[in-house]
């Protein structure tokens, strides 16, 4: 059974991964759609889930444009009492054409809980996480810090969301965010899913020892670097293997991943792992949780067996010289989001 731990500074326990569901919903239905399963598919995954003591789930109202939160909402429902799981979901995302159906507005806060509510059935929100900064989607109307962050206040308030979360964006943006709802006496973050892996450490700069130092949890996104890790790009771009790394989510895997060490990272995490006796995905899991801040990564699967895996990994822990020797090969990238957005 996974192990639980704390959610930072705050009260709330979650299981040491969170399964993240980006890819369970509706085929053909937004930008993960050629690799989607549908809620047949989804469920036993869910099942296996919850019997391996994983009962924190992460979503958005953008992953298939609300197919997403449809297809967990009901699973959740269906497969465990409303006080044994914990769900995340975000906002910010575009979920229309109205220029109001995006960004972090007042009124797109307001009307996007209440439709995620809506969406998954359910009374409240576990976390709600903010899917980028305020003034980190290009296109999108920049909301006042103090508008979003009121905004935020009054949903917890309301009894909708419990906590909240912050998703990618600088260092100083988060912080000037926290410092703005302590200012007011407004509700804080507890938590910072950033992006964060072996072949993407830019993190370790300045976010990270923030929020070990404020007592936020970090639950990094895409910690096997969109399969890179897993080995599925075979050492290219060009040689995906998995309908994933096939499909026009390749686009998006190559627009994070420019460094010139990304796949002799990789490379080496596949000979650690033969070394040590484990799978690629188990060496990239287990060097995240050997770092003392990360709390519980968010991790994707499509197969039991994957989930297996990635349970098994929360068991393993590395010598300081298999760290060293994943580590050794970075090298500093630009930061994607001087860049755009991570």
């Amino acid at each position: 059974m996974l192990a639980t731990t704390q959610l930072g500074n705050c009260g709330l326990s979650v299981s040491r991964l969170c399964l993240g569901t980006m890819n369970f919903g509706q085929p053909g239905r937004g930008h993960q759609g050629d690799w989607t399963l549908t809620l047949d598919e989804a469920r036993p995954i869910f099942k296996a889930a919850l019997d391996h003591g994983l009962f924190y789930f992460d979503c958005a109202n953008v992953y298939g444009i609300g197919a997403c939160e449809e297809v967990v909402g009901a699973l959740l429902r269906e497969l465990a009492p409303r006080d044994q799981f914990v769900l995340s979901t975000k906002v910010s995302g575009k979920m229309g054409e109205n220029p109001n159906q995006a960004g972090l507005s007042r009124k797109h806060i307001m009307e996007s809980v209440d439709a995620s509510l809506q969406r998954l059935g359910l009374n409240y929100i576990d976390q709600l996480i903010i899917h980028r900064h305020p003034h980190g989607r290009p296109g999108t109307a920049f909301a006042p810090i103090e508008e979003t962050m009121e905004a935020l206040h009054d949903v917890v308030k309301a009894g909708k969301v419990l906590y909240l979360g912050g998703s990618s964006m600088f260092a100083w943006q988060f912080t000037q965010l926290q410092m703005t709802a302590e200012r007011h006496g407004w509700t804080k973050f507890v938590s910072m899913q950033n992006h964060y892996n072996l072949i993407y450490r830019e993190e370790e700069r300045e976010m990270n020892p923030y929020c070990a130092s404020t007592g936020v949890a970090l639950t990094p996104w895409s910690p096997l670097a969109r399969g890179i890790l897993t080995g599925s790009y075979k050492g290219s771009f060009d040689a995906g293997s998995t309908a994933r790394s096939q499909g026009q989510d390749r686009q998006r895997t190559e627009g994070l991943y420019r460094g010139e060490m990304d796949f002799k990272i990789a490379d080496r995490v596949v000979e650690v792992a033969e070394r040590l006796g484990h799978a690629p995905a188990q060496i990239a899991v287990a060097w995240l949780l050997s770092k003392p801040e990360v709390t519980a990564p968010v991790v994707g699967v499509s197969k039991i067996s994957q989930l297996d895996q990635l349970v098994a990994a929360t068991e393993i822990t590395l010598d300081a010289e298999s760290i060293a020797y994943l580590e050794e090969p970075y090298r500093s990238v630009e930061n994607l989001l001087s860049i755009g957005t991570s």
